[in-house]
C-alpha cells in the first residue's frame, strides 16, 4: 500500500509545480496544428490541412446530410453527433485564438508555485497531482469509450455503410475503394475530434481545479503565520504577501473566464438537447442492440463532460468563501497593531462572493449542472408527447 502524502518526509516530496498539469494539453495543441513555436512551411501545411478537412469540413459533412435518412434513429444519431461536432470545432477554434492567456494563466500559476514552500503545502500538491490525474484519465476514458462504441457499431453491422451518415463529393459506394476512401476520413476526423473535445473539455476543468488548489495553498500559508517563531516584522512581510498572492489569484479567475465563458457557453446550450436526443432514440427509435449500447454510452458521457467543470466551479467559490476562516487560524491575537489591520484588509477582500460564469449569463456551478438535466428531461417529456 502507497504511503499517505501525509506521512511522506519532507526530502521526498517534489516542490510544488501545478503548471506542469498542462504539458500534455501542449502536446495535443502540438497535435491538432495549434504550436506556435514552429513556423515550418511543412508543420503550417499539417497544420492548415488539419483545420480545413477536420474543423471545417468534417461538421461540415455530417450537416449536409441530416434527416435525409428514413431511419428515425440514424437522424437522431446524426443530429446529435453534428451538434457535437459543430460545437467542437467553435469551442476549439475560441481556445486557439486565446493561446496568449493560456500562456498568461500558466505565468500567474508559476508565480503562485513558487509561494508554497512549506511543508504542508508539499504534502498537499501530493493531493492535488492525484486528483489531477483522476480528472485526465476520465476525461480520456468518456473519449475512449465513445470512440470504442462507434467503432464497434461500424464493424458489426451487415450493411456496407459509413460510420455517420455524411455528404462526400463523390459516390461513395460506387467502388470499395471508395467506401474505404470516406470511412477512413470519417475515423480519422473523428479521431481528431474526440482530441479537440478533450482539450475543450479538459483545460477548463483543470484550470479551475488548480485554480481551487492555490486557494487551499493560500489559506494553508495564512493559517501558518505566526507559528514559525519568526519576528513580528516578518510575520507582517508574509501576510503583505499572502494578500499579493489573494490579488493574483482574483487576476487568475479573471484571465480564466476569459478563455473559458464562451465555450463553456456553448458547451451548456448543446448538453441539455444532446441528453435528450438519446434518451429520445433509446425508448421510441433504436432497435438493434448494438445502436443501444453506443446510445446508453453516449449517454453517460455527455452529462459526464459538463459535471467536473460544475464541481470544480462551485468548489472554487466555497473555498474563496473561506479564506477569512483560515485567516482567524493564524496566531494574529500575538501580532502587531499593523498586521491586523492588515489581516482586515485580507479578510474584507475575501469576503466578496466571487463565481465564474459562461457567457456572462450562466454560473458554472453545480446547480446549473441540475438545472441542465431538468431541461433535457422537459425536452424529452416534449418529444415523447410529440410522438403520441
Amino acid at each position: 500500500m502507497s504511503p499517505s502524502p501525509l506521512s511522506l518526509p519532507q526530502q521526498a516530496l517534489a516542490a510544488v509545480d501545478t503548471r506542469s498539469f498542462f504539458k500534455l494539453h501542449w502536446t495535443c495543441f502540438k497535435v491538432l496544428g495549434i504550436n506556435a513555436s514552429n513556423s515550418s512551411a511543412y508543420y503550417l501545411g499539417y497544420s492548415l490541412l488539419l483545420q480545413v478537412l477536420v474543423t471545417l469540413c468534417y461538421p461540415l459533412h455530417l450537416a449536409l446530410v441530416l434527416f435525409d435518412s428514413a431511419d428515425a434513429s440514424k437522424n437522431i444519431q446524426n443530429l446529435a453527433i453534428c451538434v457535437i461536432c459543430v460545437v467542437c470545432s467553435m469551442k476549439f477554434a475560441i481556445y486557439a485564438a486565446r493561446m496568449s492567456r493560456i500562456r498568461e494563466l500558466e505565468s500567474i500559476i508559476a508565480t503562485l508555485d513558487a509561494r508554497a514552500q512549506s511543508l504542508c503545502e508539499r504534502r498537499y500538491f501530493v493531493v492535488i497531482r492525484k486528483e489531477i490525474r483522476r480528472i485526465t484519465f476520465g476525461f480520456l476514458s468518456i473519449y475512449a469509450a465513445v470512440a470504442v462504441m462507434a467503432e464497434l457499431m461500424f464493424f458489426l453491422r451487415n450493411e456496407h455503410n459509413l460510420i455517420y451518415p455524411g455528404w462526400f463529393p463523390f459516390d461513395w459506394r460506387a467502388t470499395d475503394l471508395k467506401f474505404y476512401a470516406a470511412n477512413f476520413y470519417q475515423i480519422v476526423g473523428v479521431t481528431y475530434q474526440l482530441l479537440q473535445n478533450f482539450i475543450n473539455n479538459c483545460l477548463p476543468t483543470i484550470a479551475l481545479a488548480l485554480l481551487s488548489a492555490h486557494i487551499k495553498l493560500l489559506g494553508i500559508r495564512v493559517s501558518q503565520i505566526g507559528y514559525a517563531g519568526e519576528s513580528p516584522e516578518a510575520n507582517e512581510e508574509e501576510l503583505l504577501c499572502c494578500i499579493k498572492d489573494q490579488e493574483q489569484l482574483y487576476n487568475m479567475l479573471s484571465v480564466i473566464q476569459n478563455i473559458i465563458s464562451l465555450p463553456i457557453f456553448l458547451q451548456f446550450t448543446v448538453t441539455a438537447v444532446n441528453i435528450c436526443l438519446p434518451l429520445a432514440a433509446l425508448l421510441c427509435y433504436v432497435d438493434s442492440p448494438f445502436d443501444r449500447l453506443f446510445f446508453v454510452v453516449y449517454l453517460f458521457a455527455v452529462p459526464l463532460e459538463i459535471f467536473p467543470i460544475c464541481y470544480y466551479g462551485t468548489r472554487f467559490q466555497l473555498l474563496f468563501d473561506k479564506l477569512h476562516v483560515e485567516m482567524f487560524f493564524s496566531n494574529w491575537v500575538e501580532q502587531t497593531h499593523k498586521f491586523r489591520k492588515h489581516m482586515i484588509l485580507f479578510c474584507e477582500r475575501s469576503l466578496k462572493n466571487q463565481t465564474a460564469t459562461a457567457g456572462v449569463i450562466i454560473r458554472i456551478h453545480l446547480d446549473t449542472f441540475v438545472s441542465t438535466c431538468k431541461t433535457a428531461y422537459s425536452l424529452l417529456a416534449v418529444i415523447m408527447k410529440m410522438n403520441e
